[in-house]
């Protein structure tokens, strides 16, 4: 693993100020978030802060924001946000190595799903990747992303990967990501997948109103609907479709 814990530092944080108002935010600044496990999964409704938290982890750890390796700045000079400023992070022997020595020396990716073909090809010119992911489906691309870059220890941070994946090919980020943590990399994944946060030996952290909790899959919200769901989609659809009735 890279990061232990981590945290925000804010002198001035009124409640009232984004993102310091967010529940899971603010929690950082309270007491912070642990991380037990070489996998972590952040899990919660749409709004519930789970993008901004792992936009603010990858820029804390010197990860471009609009994605990509360590150590590169493809995208140009951009303004770190608010919380990937006041960040801190409680980390490993090796975490510490990375993040005390100078920038290169940090390895890891971001994927965030809003820009993730711009990043694979900032990748594909800089050498870092085989293929060209304009010429193949968004799917492809991150998978393409995941077997070539996914191999080292470092940080690995994922905003939403599964937006662009078919089941079969959640089956096989699940298999990437089981190998990575074995190799001394930790991964945190922001996501609504259950069937990633379903990979053995994963921790869960639920995230929404109450803040941040760990919880186990088969207590998570999405898991039950999506079985409850998927016995009878009709329990839910009558009240979407044909006017509700």
């Amino acid at each position: 693993m890279i990061v232990e814990r981590a945290y925000a530092h804010a002198a001035e944080a009124a409640d009232g100020d984004w993102p310091w108002s967010v529940p899971c935010v603010r929690q950082l600044l309270d007491g912070g978030l642990r991380f037990t496990a070489p996998v972590t999964f952040l899990v919660g409704e749409n709004g519930s802060g789970k993008s901004t938290l792992v936009e603010a982890l990858a820029e804390a750890f010197g990860l471009d924001s609009w994605g990509g390796s360590a150590g590169y700045r493809y995208a140009g000079p951009r303004e770190r946000s608010v919380l990937g400023t006041r960040m801190r992070f409680e980390a490993t022997t090796s975490g510490r190595r990375m993040l005390q020595g100078p920038h290169t020396r940090r390895r890891g990716f971001f994927l965030r799903a809003e820009t993730a073909l711009d990043a694979l090809g900032r990748e594909r010119r800089t050498g870092r990747l085989s293929g060209v992911a304009d010429e193949m489906s968004h799917g492809e691309g991150f998978l393409m992303a995941f077997r070539e870059r996914f191999h080292e220890p470092g940080l690995y941070v994922l905003d939403e990967p599964e937006s662009a994946l078919s089941f079969a090919s959640c089956l096989e980020l699940v298999g990437v990501l089981d190998d990575l943590s074995r190799t001394g990399a930790q991964i945190i994944c922001a996501t609504h997948s259950p069937l990633l946060t379903a990979l053995p030996g994963a921790e869960i952290i639920e995230v929404g109103e109450h803040g941040m909790r760990p919880v186990e899959w088969g207590e998570l919200e999405l898991v039950d609907h999506w079985r409850r769901y998927m016995k009878d989609p009709s329990v839910y659809l009558r009240h979407i479709v044909g006017g509700g009735a």
